[in-house]
């Protein structure tokens, strides 16, 4: 009689948190399916409570061979980056003994831009024994599905406004410059660099108040799709209700992003917030036309 073949056990999720509230999420999503996971939110990006449900060691940036020890001590093979994180100035991380070994590597990794410094920390997370999955692949729950997700339309005017927007993206993408723009009436009047979509959002609305901006209240759209040949185990585009809340200030008639390939938080009240504000949120197939 032929044994059965064994069945590996599933290792406990090691989870690095920035900031905001994906992390906790990803965590509820994967600990519902019954895996254990364990959290090692990151001082001053990870908010200040809402870890003590689940297994977690606080580390600052840098502490990479603590990190290591609490991991591998904890049995974690696989390990996810999830959430919001500022990239630090090399001169504000905090060095540990593993990381002051590789010192040339890091300051390798810092001259180019975020799709290199990211890869860069993915070769190294491997190289260490660790399997590197993107969020999206233990919790596809986060993904954004196709259509609208509000009860807000979108009118044929933003559809050519989104179109537009991802064709850019295409484009610009490419240049590892951002994963955001605002488009109105087929005008490209913002694009998002290292300040992140909060603060591209505000200078449209101060570009809105002071009367640099053309298209009337309720136009425009803000477009946010990956970028090309980007690590998507990385920084997918996300939104949530503060992105809502920033394109309401700014005056814009909704969010556009790719369906899929993209991450969206809190989407009970990201809904609430968009049909209150009067805004669509639509999550566009990927290669289709909105």
């Amino acid at each position: 009689m032929t044994a059965a073949p064994a069945v590996r056990e599933e290792s406990p999720l090691a989870v690095i948190c920035g900031g905001g509230s994906l992390p906790l999420a990803v965590a509820d999503h994967v600990a519902a399916r019954g895996r254990r996971v364990v959290l090692f939110p990151l001082h001053g990006a990870a908010a200040a409570d809402g870890f003590a449900r689940q297994p977690h060691h606080w580390l600052y940036m840098g502490q990479v061979g603590k990190f290591l020890k609490l991991a591998r001590a904890e049995g974690c093979r696989d390990l996810v980056f999830i959430g919001s994180l500022v990239r630090p100035s090399v001169w504000k991380v905090r060095p540990d003994f593993r990381i002051l070994t590789a010192l040339p590597r890091v300051f390798a990794a810092y001259r180019g831009g975020d799709d290199h410094l990211l890869s860069s920390i993915a070769r190294w997370v491997e190289e260490y024994g660790f399997h590197l999955l993107g969020a999206h692949e233990v919790a596809p729950e986060i993904l954004l599905p196709a259509g609208l997700l509000g009860r807000v339309p979108i009118s044929d005017s933003a559809r050519a406004d989104v179109a537009l927007g991802l064709d850019y993206l295409r484009t610009a993408g490419a240049f590892d410059i951002g994963q955001a723009v605002v488009v109105a009436d087929k005008h490209i009047v913002a694009v998002e660099a290292a300040e992140g979509t909060d603060a591209m959002l505000t200078r449209v609305a101060e570009m809105r108040a002071n009367g640099r901006l053309r298209a009337g209240a309720g136009k425009g759209v803000l477009v946010k799709a990956v970028k090309p040949g980007q690590d998507r185990r990385f920084d997918l585009p996300s939104i949530g209700p503060r992105t809502v809340e920033g394109a309401a200030r700014a005056g814009l008639a909704g969010i556009a992003m790719t369906a899929g390939e993209a991450i969206v938080a809190e989407p009970e009240q990201l809904v609430l917030a968009a049909d209150r504000a009067g805004i669509f949120v639509v999550g566009v197939p990927a290669g289709a036309t909105p």
